[in-house]
């Protein structure tokens, strides 16, 4: 299935869409002064060992110590195929200890980043592994004859001191070994780099980068399928055609500088889609509907039949919405990229069969996402339980922040209830001090309110505490929010 891809770059940050049968099928955003970290290679300092959690914090140089666990240590690990379990991480680690690491997954909400020592660095058709002498192969490359054809070419390519190993990507199943010759010879370069620097600087201190966001385009999301990748700045589509004439040539021809008028995502309509993205509700062409909730914990997508009323009877309605929801639930989890714990709640079907579709269209919409996915079937509640792997920040957690008025809980107490609350105040107020006047600051509404339909209330409170009350709107106020003076 043909894609494109758009670029959309300014001195703040990279934006990228990936366009699929008309509708923006990813999002992927990076910005200057907060790049992602995952890739990173480090020399780090352990500065916490904890034997009862059987794992390490290290200071790599960030804002929060990164978290290290004895099964990502590859030293901990054996090597011999055997099952026996892993070293304990207080004979493996100490306070102090200078310790090569990378980091596999960027920091999370108020989590760090997760760390593993056994270092890989990704090239266009090839993983490089220093530590593991392994030729392994990308499960997408089916034809075993192909399989064992890449791996003769990948291990007549090392040279006889080669003590890594490396991993054979997809695109690298139509490679020339002269392709491969320059992916091999790239990254051994890259890793002797590493190695220096880890010798000549004190920990914490940044070994290695991985490429940024529009450079990471071309070697993992362009292929055979991509038709065409538009750039809408000069500057750096002149930077992208001399790295991929030198890392990825086989997607030079598809790189286009765009120059038109009107913005790149403004005629892809992919601003709309931004937008759409952030919020609760996903409607679908048949009339039914997603509301969709992140919290810390998990994602719950509920399905709505909504306005559709067309199948033959209730049954078959149910069914095609499930049906379409399905296909929608897949995009809008790589397009606002969710991840952890997901709860899919489908309008409830009594046909087994139904079920079993639906769920087979589940899992063909699942299939394209780059991203790792496990789904378990119906349980006795009719929900589907799934997990997506999480890699980075979801689309929301990027662009936007907790609300002021409500910090994140999604409502505010009412006006009336605000009142009430002042009420109770001014009681326990008057019990225990003895001003001449009490004065309330509040928002206009609730002013509004003690004004109006609370006057009445308000005088008999004043006549009850024997002081006089007066009230004062404060602009800067949220809704929730109030305070009393005494006078």
């Amino acid at each position: 299935m043909s894609s494109e891809i758009l670029i959309n770059i300014t001195p703040q940050e990279t934006r990228v869409a990936l366009i699929m049968q008309g509708a923006v099928q990813e999002l992927h955003i990076e910005r200057t002064v907060a790049r992602g970290y995952a890739g990173n290679v480090y020399l780090g300092r352990v500065v916490r060992v904890l034997p009862g959690m059987q794992s390490a914090f290290i200071d790599i140089g960030l804002e929060r110590a990164a978290f290290l666990h004895v099964a990502d240590i590859w030293e901990a690990r054996p090597h011999d195929g055997g099952n026996a379990p892993p070293k304990p991480i207080e004979r493996l680690l100490f306070d102090g200890q200078s310790i090569m690491v990378q980091v596999v997954k960027d920091p999370i909400g108020t989590k760090g980043a997760r760390l593993s020592t056994q270092i890989s660095i990704a090239g266009r058709m090839l993983v490089y592994l220093p530590q593991d002498p392994h030729i392994g192969i990308s499960q997408k490359i089916e034809n075993s004859a192909e399989r064992d054809a890449l791996r003769q070419t990948v291990q007549r390519l090392l040279p006889p001191e080669e003590r890594g190993g490396f991993i054979i990507r997809t695109m690298a199943e139509d490679a020339s070994e002269t392709d491969l010759q320059m992916d091999v010879d790239y990254l051994r370069t890259t890793w002797a780099t590493v190695t220096s620097r880890a010798k000549g600087n004190p920990a914490p201190t940044l070994l290695y980068q991985d490429l940024n966001l529009a450079q990471r385009v071309l070697r993992d999301f362009a292929g055979d399928d991509t038709t065409t990748i538009q750039v809408d700045s000069r500057e750096n589509f002149v930077k992208l055609q001399e790295f991929a004439a030198t890392y990825t040539p086989s997607v030079s021809s598809k790189l286009v500088h765009y120059s038109g008028e009107r913005p790149l995502f403004d005629l892809y309509g992919v601003e709309e889609e931004i937008e759409r993205a952030l919020g609760r509700r996903v409607d679908l062409k048949s009339g039914g509907y997603l509301i969709i909730d992140q919290t810390e914990a998990m994602t719950t997508i509920d399905v709505n039949t909504g306005s559709y009323v067309h199948g033959r009877n209730f049954d078959d309605t149910i069914f095609k919405t499930n049906l379409e929801a399905a296909q929608a639930i897949a995009r809008q989890l790589r397009l606002r990229n969710l991840g952890g714990i997901i709860i899919l709640d489908f309008i409830d079907m009594d046909n087994a069969e139904h079920r079993s579709a639906v769920l087979a269209e589940l899992h063909k919409a699942l299939a394209r996402d780059r991203t790792k996915v496990s789904v378990s079937g119906f349980s006795t509640l009719g929900l589907v339980e799934m997990t997506r792997k999480r890699t980075r920040e979801s689309l929301a957690h990027v662009l936007c922040e907790p609300c002021p008025a409500c910090h994140g809980k999604g409502q505010v107490k009412t006006a009336r209830t605000v009142c009430y609350e002042i009420v109770r105040e001014l009681v326990r107020e008057a019990r225990q001090f003895d001003p001449r006047e009490f004065r309330i600051l509040a928002s206009q509404v609730v002013i509004d309110l003690f004004l109006e339909e609370e006057s009445h209330n308000l005088a008999q409170l004043g006549d009850f505490i024997k002081k006089t009350i007066s009230l004062q709107v404060d602009s800067g106020y949220q809704q929730e929010q109030y305070d009393i003076i005494l006078m």
